[in-house]
């Protein structure tokens, strides 16, 4: 990819949920939600302090994340579908 995230931007990917719930039941897509769960892609330089000292972030490329519902500008970077927000928007990584 060609694209660096500025400042303290992050690029994630969705990844995709199961298709059946815990009880064997297929959901249909147009009953599904869109995951909250993503993949690290791109990580920016991280965000400037009042001293205008670089604050490194604290996620990496292929982290995998946990972002809110409504977190993100949805792009649309070499035909894939990918979510450009601030560090902030990520709620936490999963190990």
């Amino acid at each position: 990819m060609a694209f660096t995230p500025l400042h303290d931007r992050v690029v994630v990917r969705r990844v995709e949920s199961d298709e059946k719930t815990a009880g064997g039941l297929i959901i249909p897509d147009s009953a599904k939600e869109k995951p909250a769960e993503g993949e690290v892609i791109a990580v920016g330089a991280g965000a400037r302090d009042d001293a205008g000292s670089r604050i490194a972030p604290d996620v990496k490329a292929g982290d995998r994340v946990l972002f809110g519902k409504w977190s993100g500008t949805e792009v649309q970077i070499d035909g894939e579908e990918l979510l450009i927000m601030k560090e902030s928007d990520i709620m936490g990584v999963i190990a």
